[in-house]
């Protein structure tokens, strides 16, 4: 294998993963406003739909990790990534909302593989002594697409330009997407050795189960703020537009703390990161759910991302960590699993405390969330990690 972090298969990486999230977070603030504007859906509708999403992502998800490690990575990357680009068509011929819920469904499943997949052969070609800094740049072209995407989307909107435009729009970045993934050559690995013998520990990383349940009270919040933001912005602010700007401060602050955040990553401080990034979330929650003002929705944007940028590279390396390298991929569907599974409540229950209680309740709700997730890091998360990491 390669030394240099950024040989041509990183980089091909990289791009693929841009142009995969880009046409994931084209849809990511539009979808809550059409469902409401096309089809008149309520709140909990909403929420219950797009959490089918998270829902059938999740469900897949452990099934990916095994079939990753099992048999050869690039094949299985390709045949994911050609269903998670086919599947945006079907948003433009969806035209009720049983379609666009069974199209939103099953786009779930191929997400859910492709996502696996595709990070698996990321950390398959960068070089194990800089895996700390691959996977901070990794997801750095993740908060680049969230940094463009919804800008792009919600300006779009603004312009009064049609739902089916910003659709094909999605459709086309995923399908170059998939071109560039095709260019990659990836390295021969160890796959598991005997398929007969199946057990949990082929679908889910049983080392790591308290880190998985610390990681969904983070992933709550962030599924239940990201749903009803551009809502929330239009009916409570008066903010047109405005969520692709917050999207955008998001993403900088995501940018500039994982940047940083490799190299302490890299020298070993992985769980101060995740210390500091959830600390820093808090806060960032906390000024959005009291701060009922634009100066308030903007600023903790930028707070949010930067303690984003901050957690989410350790985490991963946490998962990483504590798994053999025969179980690379179900170390990453299970990071990407117990994700969902947080992200997927918060959706769901954000809708139902939403429509009940108003918008301060559910953010609130989130805030507390992130206070769970870092008082269980401190008191249990992080002495097992110490104690049960490989590497």
């Amino acid at each position: 294998m390669e030394t240099k972090l950024w040989n041509k298969n990183f980089i091909l990486a990289c791009i693929g993963n841009f142009l995969m999230f880009f046409s994931f977070y084209l849809l990511v603030p539009i979808l809550p406003i059409y469902l409401d504007e096309t089809f008149d859906a309520s709140k909990s509708a909403i929420g219950a739909i797009l959490s089918l999403y998270a829902l059938t992502a999740l469900m897949i998800r452990p099934f990916s990790g095994y079939i990753v490690d099992s048999f050869p990575r690039k094949t299985v990357l390709m045949v994911c990534y050609f269903a998670f680009f086919i599947f945006f068509a079907g948003y433009i011929a969806a035209g009720t909302l049983l379609l666009f819920t069974i199209v939103r469904s099953l786009h779930g499943f191929s997400f859910g593989s492709v996502s696996v997949a595709s990070t698996t052969i990321a950390i398959d070609v960068m070089p194990a002594e800089k895996r700390g800094s691959g996977i901070a740049y990794y997801g750095v072209a993740n908060n680049l697409a969230m940094c463009i995407g919804p800008m792009l989307t919600m300006y779009m909107h603004q312009y009064h330009i049609a739902y089916n435009i910003i659709f094909l729009l999605a459709l086309i970045a995923c399908g170059l997407g998939f071109v560039t993934i095709c260019l990659i050559k990836a390295p021969q690995r160890e796959t598991l050795p005997d398929r007969k013998a199946l057990s949990l520990d082929r679908f889910w990383l049983k080392s790591a189960w308290r880190e998985s349940f610390n990681l969904i009270f983070i992933s709550f919040s962030y599924g239940l703020l990201t749903t009803f933001l551009a809502i929330y912005g239009k009916e409570e602010l008066g903010i047109e537009g405005g969520s692709g700007t917050f999207f955008l401060l998001f993403a900088i602050g995501i940018i500039i703390s994982r940047l940083f955040a490799s190299h302490w990553i890299n020298r070993g401080y992985i769980t101060g990161n995740i210390t500091v990034g959830t600390s820093i979330l808090l806060v960032g929650y906390l000024i959005f759910t009291f701060i009922t003002s634009p100066a308030g929705y903007y600023s903790s944007a930028a707070i949010i991302g930067l303690g984003q940028g901050m957690f989410l590279p350790a985490c991963q390396t946490i998962f990483i960590n504590l798994a053999p390298n025969s179980q690379r991929g179900t170390a990453n569907s299970t990071y990407l699993t117990s994700w969902d599974i947080g992200a997927g409540l918060g959706i769901t229950l954000g809708g139902v405390i939403v429509d009940h209680f108003g918008y301060t309740a559910a953010f609130g709700s989130a805030a507390i969330s992130v206070t769970i997730g870092l008082l269980l890091f401190q008191l249990i998360t992080a002495r097992h990690f110490h104690r049960a990491r490989l590497r």
